[in-house]
């Protein structure tokens, strides 16, 4: 059988070479455990160096400028350029800084992107048969947070600490929509095993639960800490905010585990929304697969870095309300009726339940503008000033030309 048919005939090839070179089954067991961990980790890392380089370019054109386009051709090797560059600068330590925290912390937030990958399917039978896989995604996705609250509370420094503040008000606020939202895929799969979950959407769960597929791309932008809610490095109010201390490749560790957790958010929604690595001809070569998995983690991540190239920062008053007024109470909904209706509509099929589920998620939504439009009326400020109110100054073209300016 070939390697494109059948991955693990490598591993099988490996484990006999090393089998035959001396050492024990054991031995030659935990070498292929390392050699995989340190093949799941280099491959992402090496992919950030092209996200980068995309990035810059994609959010460049959107802005009507040119973007990298001097080191190499197209600009591709800038992001090169940009690494030496970062190992040659003067890496500073505060004086009254907690040095080990403070070493510890850029590597903490680069490995809590890393650790979400084991529990990623690549494929059929190819990585990610961990029976808690989204459990364990929420586990591990709250490591990122402890590593920018280390790196803000170790620097010493007010404007880091005050970062660091809004990483607990932020990023926590907005894993209650993500779990949520998680929550109705592990319904629809009645499993928590990623893998699970890929193999029950004959029917996308997209189409069955749009809504919970946008209140987890939304809330996942935001635990990033992505524009428009990059409310952690906000430099006209913290001066870049946790990491304000951090420089070299210190400061590069911190962005490369951005850039990699904004592509890992497009790759984890292509597993739970979108059918994951299958599509036509991927149960039989798994590489297909993970081509089929690229893809669409790659559209999903290129709209992430469209919201960032077009969408201005919020407030953080804006923000906190938006989770917790907003985001949360739909979610709320979605999974109640979710529930209710999948045990309703299992016996009929899965293209009823999906089409049910779907006349759902659009009846909610509905509800939601009708909501939202009465709240607007609600808070428009008044044309005729009302008894006991000042008058609302607005602004005409005569006005204008009547005050002589």
């Amino acid at each position: 059988m070939s390697f494109l048919q059948n991955p693990a005939v490598i591993v099988e090839w490996l484990y006999n070479l090393l089998v035959g070179w001396g050492l024990s089954p054991a031995l030659t067991q935990v070498v292929l455990y390392v050699l995989g961990a340190l093949a799941l980790a280099t491959g992402p890392l090496l992919w950030v160096i092209f996200l980068i380089w995309f990035e810059r370019k994609a959010v460049a054109r959107i802005q009507d400028r040119l973007g990298p386009n001097r080191v190499g051709p197209y600009g591709l090797l800038q992001p090169f350029a940009d690494v030496l560059k970062l190992l040659t600068k003067e890496d500073i330590i505060p004086a009254k800084a907690d040095k080990f925290l403070y070493w510890m912390a850029p590597i903490l937030a680069l490995a809590g992107v890393i650790l979400l990958w084991p529990a990623i399917p690549l494929g059929k039978g190819v990585s990610g048969n961990v029976n808690v896989g989204v459990l364990y995604l929420v586990a591990v996705g709250t490591l990122s947070t402890f590593a920018i609250l280390v790196a803000g509370w170790s620097a010493n420094n007010k404007y880091a600490l005050l970062g660091a503040f809004r990483t607990v008000a932020q990023m926590i606020s907005y894993e209650v929509p993500i779990v949520l939202s998680l929550l109705v895929p592990v319904l629809l799969a009645r499993s928590m095993n990623l893998q699970d979950i890929v193999a029950a959407q004959d029917v996308w769960f997209v189409v069955a639960a749009p809504l919970a597929a946008l209140i987890f791309f939304v809330a996942s932008i935001a635990e990033v800490g992505r524009t428009p809610f990059d409310l952690l490095e906000a430099e006209s109010e913290i001066i870049a905010g946790f990491h304000i201390e951090y420089s070299g490749m210190k400061f590069a560790m911190f962005f490369a585990g951005e850039f990699l957790h904004a592509f890992t958010v497009g790759v984890l929604g292509a597993v739970l929304f979108f059918g994951g690595w299958r599509g036509p001809g991927a149960e039989a070569y798994p590489i297909l697969g993970l081509f089929y998995l690229w893809l669409k983690a790659f559209i999903l991540y290129f709209v992430i870095v469209w919201v960032r190239g077009t969408f201005p920062r919020i407030r953080i008053d804006h923000l906190l309300d938006f989770t917790w007024k907003f985001l949360t109470p739909i979610a709320l909904v979605v999974l109640m009726v979710t529930a209710v209706l999948d045990k309703v509509l299992l016996p009929m099929g899965t293209g009823v339940r999906a089409l049910g589920l779907l006349v759902a998620n659009g009846l909610i939504w509905l509800v939601v503008q009708r909501w939202l439009q009465r709240l607007e009326k609600r808070l428009e400020p008044p044309l005729v000033a009302q008894p006991g109110q000042y008058p609302v100054a607005r602004y005409t073209p005569e006005a204008h030309a009547a005050d002589g300016d």
